[in-house]
């Protein structure tokens, strides 16, 4: 990669995809950026305004939101973090089978948003598509693993003329050096979202709140958002 390469990024609104938004931009030089969010039924669809102000603060060339209700609508039965489905647990309520496929995973929701990323750069004549896997201690999703996008670019490398790449650069980081990173870029984190429940404080005790509590906390960076409750387990 070479500075002032054009790319998709991925923008959900929260710490990871926000960060590497930033790291692109400003330590990077990639540009410009087509930013890409969805509204795919998630309970937490407020993170979309967080991408619309991230977006905005990086000046990216354009930013889309893709209505995607159908999938919520299709997964509900399956996927705690739809609206209409099932309650989203604490993490303390989460067994060892339950972490490593929580309640809270969407269906190949990563395989869908990627795939439609890659149409988008790849209309738009760009290769690279970036995305903001992280390494998860406590729990995890099979599609935000160094396994999953090694073999997802294979599938993508058999287009016949200029194959779109995906990129996830903090696949193996902890979400602790994220917000390290975030905060040597000045990221303003009170305009993020990542609790799985909504609500207008985070509840301070689903698996992403704990989560982003424990990485802030570790990361000596203090946390903008207000909380409910702040219960680590």
């Amino acid at each position: 990669m070479t500075n002032k390469t054009p790319a998709v990024v991925l923008l959900s609104g929260g710490i990871d995809s926000t960060v590497l938004l930033h790291n692109l931009v400003k330590n990077l030089g990639i540009g410009p950026i087509h930013a890409l969010s969805f509204h795919y039924g998630q309970r937490h669809a407020r993170e979309l305004e967080c991408a619309k102000w991230q977006a905005n603060a990086v000046k990216a060339s354009s930013h889309k939101v893709i209505e995607l209700d159908f999938l919520g609508d299709l997964l509900k039965g399956h996927s705690a973090l739809v609206s209409g489905g099932k309650k989203v647990p604490s993490l303390s309520e989460l067994s060892e089978e339950d972490k490593a496929q929580p309640p809270t995973y969407v269906p190949n929701r990563n395989m869908i948003l990627l795939s439609l990323a890659a149409a988008y750069a790849e209309g738009l004549r760009m290769t690279d598509v970036y995305y903001g896997a992280q390494a998860i201690d406590s729990y995890g999703y099979w599609d935000c693993t160094p396994a999953f996008l090694e073999r997802l670019n294979h599938v993508f490398g058999l287009n016949r003329n200029e194959a779109v790449q995906i990129h996830a650069p903090f696949i193996r980081m902890p979400k602790t050096e994220t917000v390290r990173l975030g905060h040597e870029l000045s990221v303003d984190f009170s305009h993020t979202w990542t609790c799985y429940r909504g609500g207008q404080k985070a509840c301070g005790e689903c698996p992403a709140c704990v989560e982003r509590l424990t990485a802030f906390h570790e990361a000596g960076v203090e946390d903008p958002l207000p909380y409910h409750q702040q219960a680590k387990g």
